[in-house]
């Protein structure tokens, strides 16, 4: 293989492993457009609700490190194929279900496979394209990831007003399943140009491996940031925000999902800035501390003040961008592991944003539960603007203390420990 075919399939390789964040974002966050269709056909509150669409992140968090070690010894071609297909079998399991259990299997299952989604990707990326363009490439990785986002709100939300949610929802577990034979078809492990990135060797003792991971202070307080820091999302833009604004600024719930998806959309443009702009300016931690601070502002606007429809629009713009700027401590992970271990450090990550989404998504579910009045409408809990404020208030509390931990955190200065010698 020329080095210029090369280069084609390695961006061949890279768009399909986006194109699983894409697919993966748009099941979780799809609940947020089916609220009052979830509460109504299974008969449940807020937190039932709460904790139906974090059956998702329950298994998304259970796998994260078996995810990790499973792709660092088989590779990412033939674990993330099974991944993608059982996603899709998850989701159609949940659009066919008749009753809240199976509906929770089957949320479960599309967590299962999604949770390969990520470190399938950064994985790839690391064994197909030289370190220093890390940084970036993660931050185009989540440009798809949240354009998936983008689809799983207002375009979703027009596809089941047009086709019912379990129609719907049965199309995209199809679409999953031929991406994941496509997926299997093309992508290759790594690259012949990439001599320091490999699969773990057979006698590499896994354990000891994980101990790496989990002896680094760094390593756990990146994670923890980086749940905190990604919590407003599954809360807000994953399952709450739809119904929040469309209650409190009277809105309906398509112009409500068309509004939320600008969070994803900023999020989007911000993914790949805050890597390109840490790189050119040689410092991640100080670009996380603007985004996270001027994400909490902009979030607090949202849920407190009678914003305009025009500046509620632009503020969930900037809370996307802004926050995305948290997933420079991905790079910073890999920065300071070995790319060996490459996917357990990224799944040890990101078993702090399962951990968190699942447990805020009934938490504030709780919260709503406790502050609702008896309204009904349509079958299903109505609940006031005060109540929504006050169980979201949880989200700019995240933030905060997001914001402390990035004081124990050490900044790498956009350098790895183990750097790459690709030519």
């Amino acid at each position: 293989m020329n080095r210029k075919m090369h280069n084609f399939l390695a961006w061949v390789i890279w768009l399909l492993s986006a194109s699983f964040m894409f697919y993966k974002y748009a099941i979780e966050v799809s609940p947020s457009v089916m609220t009052t269709h979830l509460m109504s056909e299974f008969n449940i509150d807020g937190a039932q609700l709460g904790n139906l669409a974090a059956c998702y992140f329950y298994a998304y968090l259970l796998m994260q490190i078996p995810a990790g070690l499973l792709v660092d010894r088989f590779g990412p071609r033939r674990v993330t194929s099974i991944a993608i297909a059982i996603c899709g079998l998850g989701t159609i399991l949940f659009a066919t279900s008749n009753s809240l259990l199976l509906a929770q299997i089957g949320r479960f299952a599309a967590g299962f496979g999604a949770a390969f989604a990520a470190l399938n990707c950064l994985k790839l990326t690391a064994n197909w394209f030289p370190s220093n363009r890390f940084a970036f490439m993660a931050g185009l990785m989540m440009t798809l990831g949240m354009l998936g986002a983008v689809g799983g709100q207002a375009p979703l939300s027009a596809f089941i007003n047009a086709f019912g949610w379990r129609d719907a929802l049965f199309i995209i577990g199809l679409a999953g399943l031929g991406l994941g034979f496509i997926f299997w078809l093309i992508v290759r492990d790594r690259s012949k140009y990439h001599i320091d990135v490999n699969l773990a060797p057979e006698d590499t003792n896994i354990w000891k491996s994980c101990l790496a991971v989990f002896k680094s202070k760094q390593s756990w307080f990146l994670s923890v940031y980086s749940g905190l820091a990604f919590a407003p999302i599954t809360v807000f833009g994953g399952l709450w925000g739809v119904p929040f604004i469309a209650e409190a600024f009277e809105l309906s719930k398509t112009h409500a999902a068309n509004i939320v998806s600008l969070l994803f959309i900023g999020f989007a443009v911000g993914a790949p800035f805050w890597g390109w702009f840490s790189d050119f300016v040689g410092n991640r931690k100080k670009m996380m501390y603007l985004g996270t601070i001027f994400a909490t502002i902009a979030f607090s606007l949202v849920i407190y003040l009678p914003l305009s429809v025009w500046f509620l629009s632009l503020t969930m713009f900037l809370f996307g961008f802004f926050i995305s700027s948290f997933l420079l401590c991905f790079t910073m992970i890999r920065e300071i592991n070995a790319p060996i271990v490459a996917g357990t450090a990224i799944g040890f990550m990101n078993a702090f944003d399962a951990l968190l989404g699942a447990l805020s998504d009934p938490l504030t579910g709780k919260f709503l539960d406790l502050g609702w009045d008896g309204t009904m409408a349509a079958g299903a809990r109505v609940f006031s603007v005060e109540t929504y404020r006050w169980a979201l208030t949880t989200v700019p509390i995240y933030l905060l203390v997001a914001t402390a931990l990035l004081f124990f955190i050490k900044e790498t200065y956009c350098k790895s420990v183990y750097p790459s010698p690709m030519p």
